[in-house]
């Protein structure tokens, strides 16, 4: 089974303890589809560089033995450029049994480079020769024995997300773990990096054959999507289709599927058990009254963001297994770089539209901590997850598209506002955009069910328990009268500064715990359409939730972490109630 290495698991005795296989090559090339077949365990594995932010080791057998296979980060060189490399390049330092490289067959010279450099570490390597039928498709062929000679180690071609190639993969890995020593080229330990390159490109030009071949359309919408023109047309249109697939199929899910399962079917079964019990009234409003765990329980949880999360994730991950997402990075870069975010930072920001939790995490291949700081930032202040998404599109979508126009504007706002206050704010500087673009490819049907799956089902893993923590949170609060008080001493700022009624309280003691359940109590209220805007931007740029708050004080520290959850809760009661207060003098 596989799981993430802690931090405090010393790599010393990782490797020394244990018969270690290390898995290695540049980003993108597809190593993390390499680990899931062979360990069958499931990495977040994508179309773009940087998937990997932790390292993942999983129990591989040759024979009967068993060894450790662990999935290193990408890395371009052994001159590492950021923390997770230098501790990549740890892991090859402590000697492991071999290292299993993964070769680019479409960016072969910089492969032979980086290979080059580990066999002056002097470790047994065998080489897989990935992604060979994209080359194909653009008329390249591989004198496989050339390479063998040159480089002293086995290469075998494999296409990673069809499974071609690992019968003869795995063979070679068992042998070679057996005899290490046979074909083993040594490399001069002096060679520069200069001299590295030199060789690299030798061997590549003797290894490569070219035929001429037209580009597919595949290849050629791929090359559109990174000119100005008509790049940023089809952009444009990508995202609204995104924006409409996952509104429209939310909607037509929620209203036709989920919503009469639980009103019709759900509710009625568990009211119609325990109405006849003889129970105390109060714990009979717990179950089943005004915020009954049975009741808005089911309506909370399954129906109100279940619908979005599912379509979110069809869609991002056709977007990021396909390729095109790292093409609109890089054509946002030279807009994004004005506001101090380098464009491939926004692969980061998508994915925290699904959940901010791991888009935290992937700032790691961040080269600057600045960098990982203003993303951060900019993901806490104005980035809501899909399950919060789908709440405010129940909320003003179901009411108002211009209201849920003018929402989108008010989060972009103040994604550029707090961008550029925390780009000033931190010492430091951001490195300019560095991305291997990859090659545009349809998405493996195997390997894109597996990660929706996975990824919905972290998320009822991961979200659906706090969502009924909160559950269970508002019915105790409401049944036993405790919310009368809170709204008593919190009426001023709900009431007096934000317009809404104060039985909105609830949803400011709500969005601690999950940002969604800040909104899932105004859908009961009878709102007006400025307090239901007022309501929806204070829950858009309230606090993240208790899991995000976690991760920023592990990833950077408590005080970090502290000091967003004051900023986002002040500036979110501020912005809400300075638009209440500007639009009523503007209709008095």
């Amino acid at each position: 089974m596989a799981k993430k290495l802690k931090r405090d698991e010393k790599l010393e005795s990782l490797v020394a303890e244990n018969p270690t296989i290390l898995l290695m090559g540049s980003p993108n090339v597809g190593k993390s589809v390499i680990f899931s077949k062979l360990t069958n365990v499931h990495v977040n594995s994508a179309n773009y560089s940087g998937t990997t932010v932790s390292f993942t080791k999983g129990d591989y057998y040759i024979g009967e033995k068993k060894h450790i296979l662990i999935d290193v980060p990408g890395t371009y060189s052994l001159e590492a450029t950021n923390d997770a490399e230098k501790i990549a390049v740890n892991f090859l330092e402590k000697k492991p049994e071999l290292v299993l490289f993964v070769m680019h067959a479409a960016d072969l010279q910089g492969s032979i480079k980086l290979l080059l450099e580990i066999l002056k570490r002097d470790v047994p390597v065998v080489a897989a020769l990935n992604l060979v039928d994209v080359a194909r498709r653009q008329g390249r062929s591989f004198d496989i024995e050339y390479m063998e000679k040159e480089l002293g180690v086995p290469i075998i071609p494999t296409v990673a997300v069809k499974g071609e190639g690992f019968d003869k993969l795995e063979r070679i890995v068992a042998k070679t773990v057996e005899s290490p020593d046979q074909n083993r080229e040594k490399i001069d330990k002096n060679l520069k990096t200069e001299e590295l390159w030199a060789r690299a490109e030798k061997i590549k030009n003797g290894a490569v054959k070219y035929s001429q071949k037209d580009l597919s359309k595949i290849d050629k919408f791929g090359d559109a999507l990174l000119k100005p023109w008509p790049g940023v047309l089809l952009t444009v249109l990508i995202l609204i289709a995104t924006i409409g697939v996952v509104v429209g199929l939310g909607k037509v899910l929620r209203a036709i599927l989920l919503l009469p399962l639980v009103n019709d079917l759900i509710v009625p079964f568990f009211e119609s058990l325990i109405m006849p019990l003889d129970i105390p009234d109060i714990l009979k409003g717990v179950l089943i009254g005004e915020y009954g765990i049975f009741r808005i329980g089911f309506e909370w949880i399954i129906a109100l963001v279940m619908p979005y999360v599912i379509i979110f994730q069809l869609v991002f991950t056709f977007l990021e297994d396909s390729g095109i997402l790292p093409r609109i990075a890089v054509l946002s870069d030279s807009l994004m770089s004005k506001i101090g975010i380098q464009g491939g930072s926004l692969i980061n920001i998508m994915l925290g539209f699904g959940c901010t939790v791991p888009a935290i995490i992937g700032t790691r291949t961040a080269s600057t901590k600045k960098e990982r700081l203003v993303v951060t930032a900019a993901l806490c202040f104005s980035i809501p997850c899909i399950s919060q998404i789908g709440a405010l599109i129940t909320l003003v979508g179901d009411y108002s598209y211009f209201m849920l126009l003018l929402l989108v504007l008010v989060g972009l706002l103040m994604f550029v506002i707090s961008s550029l206050v925390t780009g000033k704010l931190v010492s430091g500087t951001v490195s300019p955009m560095i991305m291997e673009i990859p090659y545009l490819l349809p998405p493996e049907r195997s390997s894109f069910t597996r990660k929706f799956l996975v990824r919905v089902k972290q998320f009822i893993l991961e979200a659906e328990g706090p969502m009924l923590i909160a559950v269970v949170f508002a019915a105790l609060v409401t049944e036993t009268g405790f919310m009368e008080k809170v709204s008593v001493l919190v009426e001023p700022i709900v009431s007096g500064w934000l317009g809404l009624p104060k039985e909105a309280s609830l949803s400011l003691l709500l969005g601690v715990i999950r940002r969604e359940m800040s909104v899932a109590p105004l859908l009961a209220l009878n709102l007006s359409p400025l307090q239901m805007f007022v309501g929806a931007v204070v829950s858009l740029l309230y606090i993240p939730c208790l899991s995000v708050m976690g991760i920023i004080a592990e990833e950077f520290n408590a005080r970090t972490a502290i000091g967003i959850f004051v900023l986002t809760t002040v500036n979110a009661i501020l912005v809400g109630g300075l638009i209440n207060h500007m639009v009523r003098l503007v209709i008095v």
